[in-house]
């Protein structure tokens, strides 16, 4: 007994090592038991199935809208009893049935029938290229941190400034959606043009921008964020074609001048969201040019006509803005949310959000484009220049003048169904793939016919066939198509008239 105990008061070599395997021993257990669930999560055995399951689910899914085997683009239900559903399926429903039943409980944006919001059908391949994203999970707040998306980034950047005829000194940056993007050219518009430094300085004057009172939403909060308020709003009224009234700009600008607000950038619509309608970005360019203010173009749904050989024409003068938006995700076909930002003079976009952050961004005597955080609100964000990349590398720019040539001229000949019909009229000729129309009956009141209308909308919404939404212009409800599937035909778009001419009869 005494020798044993003197024995583990002073250990042997022999004795240690065995403890110290034991003890190592025990340890894994411990962890293979506390780490179960990780182990299994993490499992690339797991992830092969389930992804190789979920490809063939998406591949179905895809020939199955395409091919309107699916016969609806959603299956409506109130809000309360779609959160009751999927609170039930958290605690109760089967596992293995999750992915196919998250598909068909979502809208369909690949059916030829899907003609509301402007949201495209991706490409298939982008399916590919946002799993890659997810599964790198390549941060790009700084280089090292993306190193292949952030030198992919630049050269996306620069294809698309040079296709919007920027020259070398351009660059861009590419962020997550037209919101975020319009505000971040709003505040680089401000550090450009306003006489006081707002970044450092804080506000001081009373500081404006310009903009069609057709404009997008996201304009006025951007302007709102930036704390302009109302006054400093400066709504310009449209013409009869919905585009910004030119021959009222200098008056607006001298009335915001004499009360002393300080216009430093003006906004037009390429198009606007509810019209698809453009502005005149010639003439604005010419305007922002003689009273030295930034000129700043929300291309997120038609800037991508730069592409389309026979649309071109509707983004004419496009390359005299300062900076420009456009939205992968609506008419480029790629998964949301990815914008570009296109900056006319790229050392601007450098200023925009002059800080020290000595952890993370280092002072440069270059231009360290590779280090996104600098220019861009977002630090931590997804490796979107390899959509737009793998697309131009797979199928080239040809595919976007199709897809945008094919969209557009399908807004046209829509047009026409709707004026060649006398139970229909639309608010303005179409410049683009959006068409606004609505159903009329003389005997109708005008108060009647909004109604009717709103009814028309929401009837087909229940029935699910097609998904089409609404919208209101001047105080007229108007019935509002987004034509995003190139898979969408003429035959499509007569069925969807003659739908609707069996809801009102």
């Amino acid at each position: 007994m005494k020798l044993t105990k003197q024995r583990f008061n002073k250990p042997s070599v022999f004795a240690d090592g065995f403890f110290c395997l034991k003890g190592l021993i025990l340890q894994q257990l411990f962890n293979s038991y506390r780490l179960k669930k990780l182990a299994e999560a993490y499992s690339p055995e797991n992830f092969r199935k389930r992804g190789h399951d979920l490809v063939d689910q998406l591949a179905d899914h895809f020939e199955n809208t395409i091919q309107e085997k699916n016969t609806k683009v959603i299956h409506w239900s109130q809000p309360k009893d779609e959160h009751v559903f999927w609170k039930d399926y958290l605690e109760n429903g089967n596992q293995e049935n999750l992915f196919s039943t998250i598909i068909d409980h979502s809208i369909h944006v690949h059916n030829p029938k899907y003609i509301g919001h402007q949201v495209t059908p991706t490409l298939p391949i982008t399916a590919l290229t946002a799993m890659l994203s997810a599964s790198l999970n390549n941060g790009m707040a700084v280089y090292e941190m993306g190193v292949a998306a952030s030198a992919i980034e630049r050269i996306v950047t620069d294809y698309i400034c040079k296709k919007a005829g920027y020259t070398i000194a351009s660059n861009g940056i590419l962020t997550s959606g037209g919101t975020l993007a319009n505000l971040t050219a709003l505040l680089t518009a401000r550090k450009a043009k306003a006489t006081t430094n707002v970044w450092n300085q804080g506000s001081v004057n009373a500081l404006g921008i310009m903009v069609s009172e057709e404009a997008h939403y996201c304009v006025d909060r951007a302007a709102r964020i930036m704390g302009l308020g109302d006054v400093g709003i400066i709504k310009i009224p449209s013409t009869s074609n919905f585009n910004m009234d030119i021959s009222l700009l200098n008056e607006e600008y001298e009335k915001a001048k004499s009360s002393g607000i300080e216009i430093f950038a003006i906004i037009g619509s390429a198009p606007s969201t509810s019209t698809g309608i453009y502005d005149d970005l010639e003439a604005i360019a010419e305007f922002s040019a003689k009273k030295n203010i930034w000129f700043h173009v929300d291309g997120a749904h038609g800037g991508a006509a730069i592409f389309s050989k026979t649309y071109k024409h509707t983004v004419k003068g496009i390359e005299k803005a300062d900076s420009i938006v456009i939205d992968g995700h609506k008419m480029m076909m790629m998964p949301a949310l990815t914008t570009a930002l296109l900056f006319k003079d790229g050392n601007t976009s450098h200023a925009t959000f002059s800080q020290k952050a000595d952890y993370l961004l280092e002072e440069s005597k270059e231009e360290d484009w590779y280090n996104i955080a600098k220019r861009t609100f977002e630090c931590t964000k997804t490796m979107a220049s390899i959509h737009w990349y793998t697309i131009l590398k797979t199928y080239g720019e040809e595919i976007f003048d199709e897809y945008v040539t094919t969209l557009y001229n399908l807004g046209h000949q829509f047009a026409e169904m709707v004026v060649a019909n006398p139970n229909f009229e639309i608010a303005v000729e179409p410049a683009s793939n959006i068409v606004c129309f609505r159903y009329i009956n003389d005997a109708l009141s005008e108060k009647e016919t909004n109604s009717l209308n709103e009814k028309i909308r929401q009837s087909l919404l229940e029935k699910g066939e097609f998904y089409i939404v609404q919208t209101k212009l001047r105080g007229i409800h108007y019935l509002r198509v987004t034509i995003m599937n190139p898979f969408t035909t003429k035959i499509h778009l007569q069925q969807l008239l003659k739908q609707i001419l069996a809801e009102v009869n």
